[in-house]
Formats: structure tokens, C-alpha cells, sequence
């Protein structure tokens, strides 16, 4: 595992993304994996002033909020819209984001899961972590979760998501998210963790027990791992 330890949340995005610009230059066919929230804002913000080719890219994303149709303003299928799709040459048809309408979950994980299969698996996925250890919207519990899942969300996850929402009582309390099984499986992970608040999460993750009440621990056991943090902001 590298550690890469920035004194700002700027340079940790410029880090980031040179990580994602060279796995799209060595392999421009990549499957990305990708993740929404606040900590990859700057990245992609940084991958689009790159200029890179994305036409023969395809993406599928880490998790979806239940409920919520793609045009909702805070659905993360409008939020990839926003921040990458709409400002760069992928193909959308080639872009995956779990589907928050789906009026069959399970049926639904299990086809996102074999869609990544499909595809090869991922060749880079990237990732941000919670307050409380969640990758994903994969949450501490008492096992791993292994595949693509609906998962009912943490008051501190719900929390932290309010501010993007108009009232707390507006976020949703479920999420579709991969499981921890295709987020190993990657063949390359980048793990973006920015703030003073998770800097004692990010020392127990990486150097404490792997424990599924602290899923970030279980990227111990990936053998390519790059951690980009910041925690003077």
C-alpha cells in the first residue's frame, strides 16, 4: 500500500487524478470505477482540464441513493452527469450507475455485479471514505458485505449527507451500493480521504485489525492500493 500525504485538499485531487490520467493513457479501453460525494469533486475537476480521451472508456459507479430518479439534482447519476459526464468524450451509454428506481433490488444487484463481470472487472476504482469507515455505502457491521446490495444507512452517514440536501429529513435512508467483492477485485484501487475529522479513521483503517466494523480496513489485503490524504484543511 502507498501513502501519498498532501497539504491540501487541491493537491490531493491533482494527485488523484494523475493516477487516473495514467491509467487511462497505458489503457485507454479502461473500466473506471467511480465514487461520488465530496472528496473526488477536485479530481474530476482535474481530469477535465487534462483533456484526456475518454471515448473508449466505460465507468460504473460505486452506488445510488434509493428513491431517487437519475434527473433528481441529487442523485448521483445527475451528480457524475455534472462533475465528469457532461464535460468530457464518454460515451454515456458506456456509463453504469445503479439504478434508483428499480422496483426489484435484488434482481437488480445481482445484474449490476455480472455487468461488472461482463466488462472484465475494473481496472481502477476510486474511492472515498466516510466518517465512520464506509467505502462505498458498504457500513460497519458485523460482515463484509460481498455483492452489490441495499443497504439501509447510518444516522451519521445520513448526517454527513444532509448538507448537499435541503433538511436532513430529505435524505434517503437507503442506498444501492457495490459490494465489497467487486471493490477487491479491482486491479488497482485510489483512495481519496481529505478533512482533519477522518484522519484517526484513516490510521485505524490502515493500521489497525481488519474488521468489517471498519470496512476500509479490509484494502490491507489488496495488493494495489495508493491512499492520496490531506488533513491540514
Amino acid at each position: 500500500m502507498k501513502v501519498i500525504k498532501t497539504n491540501s485538499y487541491q493537491e490531493t485531487s491533482q494527485k488523484a487524478a494523475e493516477i487516473v490520467a495514467e491509467q487511462i493513457k497505458s489503457k485507454p479501453d479502461s473500466v473506471l470505477g467511480l465514487a461520488t460525494g465530496s472528496s473526488p469533486i477536485g479530481m474530476y475537476d482535474e481530469l477535465v482540464k487534462m483533456d484526456l480521451d475518454f471515448s473508449k472508456i466505460t465507468s460504473v459507479n460505486l452506488d445510488e441513493y434509493y428513491g431517487l430518479a437519475p434527473e433528481n439534482d441529487q442523485s448521483y447519476r445527475y451528480f457524475m452527469n455534472e462533475h465528469l459526464f457532461d464535460r468530457v468524450n464518454i460515451r454515456k451509454e458506456c456509463t453504469f450507475v445503479p439504478d434508483g428506481l428499480t422496483a426489484d433490488p435484488e434482481k437488480h444487484c445481482a445484474e449490476y455485479d455480472q455487468k461488472i463481470i461482463d466488462l472484465g472487472g475494473i481496472d481502477l476504482q476510486v474511492l472515498g471514505m466516510g466518517l465512520n469507515g464506509h467505502i462505498g455505502f458498504n457500513e460497519p457491521g458485523e460482515s463484509f458485505p460481498v455483492g452489490t446490495h441495499l443497504v439501509t444507512l447510518e444516522e451519521s452517514t445520513i448526517e454527513a449527507n444532509s448538507r448537499f440536501f435541503a433538511s436532513k429529513e430529505e435524505v434517503p435512508t437507503q442506498a444501492l451500493s457495490m459490494g465489497l467483492k467487486q471493490i477487491m477485485n479491482s486491479r488497482k484501487i485510489v483512495l481519496i480521504v481529505h478533512g482533519k475529522a477522518k484522519e484517526a479513521t484513516l490510521e485505524k483503517a490502515l493500521n489497525g485489525p481488519v474488521t468489517p466494523h471498519l470496512p476500509a480496513s479490509i484494502l490491507q489485503l489488496h495488493p494495489d492500493v495508493t491512499v492520496v490524504c490531506s488533513f491540514n484543511e
